[in-house]
């Protein structure tokens, strides 16, 4: 995945919701976020796959859908930089930099797993990429990554920690309590919400009072929305955002308006959204769907360049799913390893 190079502070910006304007990129550009979302895709209809298989268990949450989110705001990131997210993050993992087939062989258990076969779907983490996991409590990752941008800031090391969380986590008490410390500290850390309209199967207008984005107005935290659904304007207000808290000025937010194409996880049959709703953002809005044809229309880029590209990525997920199939489970040892002792033990 491609990141920023250079460490550019900027001028504090408004509290506006609307974001600077996107650019259009240059070719190579183009091809490498389309790149980087249709591998995503692919992945987790690969991934849907198995799990229909019974190749993978427990729980699994697809980011169809929302790929262009964590496609733009990495593509704007430093080395330095930390991520954190919630349960829905094979898509973050893929962002990060993560081999697919060390995600691939997690997700079904084996022992080239990123967590050895034993995290799963919600636990792995890679701190060579500077990933501290996916978690499954429902706000964990505001608190984690508050702490991770402490970090930051205790180090000097000029990083920022991107803190992703879902539109029903952005309801627990635990992330004001973050706001507040973040601010007063001045901490490096940007909080992602990424509204896809539903916490698990109740609708934000039926669960959230106000918009997202404001919810650190009481803190001195500026915020904006987006559109979670065009790559290039994640990006510009990733860029915008990253520069401000980059510049020693506190937290951020970003509401990012985006869609899931599958149920909250594979036991949802997401009944409770229309059928003509899902079809207006898959005709309409799908993130991938539109970069290939801005690819096609403004940038002249030729369908055979494409289509080559789409078959390295379907090689790609391929071989992911044969590796991580053809890797042994964990042996029963690995049942002893990497937990807490009991104190007798220790002494």
């Amino acid at each position: 995945m491609a990141k920023k190079q250079q460490n550019k502070a900027k001028e504090k910006p408004s509290k506006s919701k609307k974001s600077n304007a996107k650019q259009m990129p240059s070719k190579d550009e183009a091809m490498q976020l389309y790149q980087d979302m249709l591998l995503i895709r692919r992945f987790e209809e690969k991934a849907g796959q198995l799990y229909g298989m019974g190749l993978i268990g427990g729980f699994c949450h697809l980011y169809i859908g929302q790929e262009a989110v964590v496609t733009g705001v990495q593509s704007k990131q430093l080395e330095q930089d930390t991520v954190v997210t919630t349960y829905r993050d094979h898509g973050h993992m893929l962002a990060c930099g993560m081999d697919p087939k060390g995600v691939m062989a997690e997700l079904t258990g084996r022992e080239t797993g990123y967590s050895r076969g034993k995290g799963g779907s919600m636990h792995m983490f890679s701190q060579e990429k500077n990933f501290f996991g996916g978690h499954g409590i429902v706000g964990a990752s505001s608190a984690i990554g508050t702490g991770l941008a402490f970090a930051h800031k205790y180090n000097e090391d000029g990083g920022v920690a991107v803190t992703y969380m879902g539109d029903g986590a952005a309801n627990q008490g635990q992330n004001y309590e973050c706001f507040n410390m973040a601010s007063l500290w001045k901490l490096p850390v940007l909080y992602i919400i990424e509204n896809n309209q539903y916490g698990m199967g109740t609708s934000v207008s039926r669960s959230s009072a106000g918009e997202l984005y404001r919810r650190g107005e009481g803190y001195n935290i500026p915020g904006e929305r987006c559109d979670g659904m065009d790559v290039l304007a994640v990006q510009a207000a990733a860029e915008q955002a990253l520069d401000y808290v980059r510049g020693g000025n506190g937290p951020y937010i970003l509401e990012m308006m985006t869609y899931r194409f599958r149920g909250h996880s594979m036991s949802d049959p997401a009944k409770y959204r229309t059928k003509e709703e899902l079809s207006s953002y898959k005709d309409e809005k799908d993130p991938v769907t539109r970069m290939k044809g801005l690819m096609m229309e403004e940038l002249n880029v030729k369908e055979d360049d494409i289509k080559a590209l789409e078959k390295d990525v379907k090689a790609t997920v391929n071989e992911a799913a044969q590796f991580a199939q053809e890797t042994p489970e964990p042996d029963e040892s690995e049942l002893w390893t990497d937990i807490l002792k009991p104190v007798e033990d220790v002494a």
